[in-house]
């Protein structure tokens, strides 16, 4: 009985590590990274909308949502796929829907004043996971091998998939802080930087960012590549850089949608 259920566990677990993007740890280091940028108009606001839990306590709920039957049309709504090959902007998109248009809509809806707060509620809950998610390099992965489920690699020996290892995997290894460690040690850019970063607010400018990121890792990656401590050092800088500016471009949405006088 105890084997089995070690061996549930395990399966378990790589089933989430593939299915989650960013992991936990990620989507609550971009969310936390947000709330310190929110003006305190737009915070007080989006207390108001979530009933007084912060957007960090949501940031996770998109990916336990869509696997229920009432959410799960919002399943392809974490991720857009474009194969090798192919430009972004020529890619077809996925009727279902997919990040960077599901970013747009809850926009939209939050920016509405006819909605209603259960709209806004269930819009910023996943506004706030989508700007996690269109971060995390895999989510702009092939459709031909899954955004990298299909790319199987070695993790410290362990076999595992690329999509897995960027979900979690490697966000751990390089860092083994907690969400707050993670705000406190990289939300340290310039007003410089950080302008340059927020300086659009098109959903598909950042897709197409993190889509050269995506190619370059499946350069780096070939299927059956035996991933380690190098690799890990390799990659923590655009890890660092892509969750810091999911958070503060997060923050610059917020910020235009609740506070009239932020600029």
């Amino acid at each position: 009985m105890k084997a089995k259920f070690i061996l549930s566990l395990g399966f378990m677990l790589t089933v989430s590590a593939s299915a989650f993007g960013w992991g936990q740890k990620g989507h609550d280091v971009t969310a936390f990274i947000a709330e310190k940028h929110l003006t305190p108009v737009a915070k007080a606001a989006c207390d108001s909308i979530l009933g007084g839990k912060s957007i960090v306590y949501w940031a996770n709920w998109a990916d336990n949502a869509c696997h229920t039957h009432q959410y799960e049309y919002t399943k392809t709504w974490h991720y857009r796929n474009i194969d090798a090959g192919f430009d972004y902007d020529e890619f077809p998109r996925n009727e279902s829907g997919d990040v960077t248009t599901a970013i747009k809509a809850q926009y939209a809806v939050l920016d509405d004043k006819n909605s209603s707060l259960e709209e806004k509620q269930l819009a910023l809950k996943l506004l706030v996971h989508f700007l996690g998610d269109i971060h995390q390099p895999m989510h702009m992965g092939h459709l031909s091998d899954r955004g990298g489920n299909n790319v199987k690699v070695k993790y410290f020996n362990s076999d595992r998939n690329l999509h897995g290892i960027w979900d979690s995997s490697v966000v751990e290894s390089a860092h083994n802080w907690t969400y707050t460690e993670w705000q406190d040690q990289i939300d340290r850019a310039t007003k410089e930087e950080e302008a340059a970063i927020i300086s659009s607010t098109n959903p598909d400018d950042w897709g197409k960012e993190t889509f050269i990121y995506a190619t370059d890792i499946y350069e780096k990656t070939p299927e059956g590549t035996k991933i380690s401590y190098d690799y890990i050092a390799e990659w923590t800088p655009l890890i660092e850089q892509q969750l810091l500016k999911g958070g503060l471009r997060l923050a610059h949405l917020l910020n235009l949608l609740f506070d009239s006088e932020y600029k």
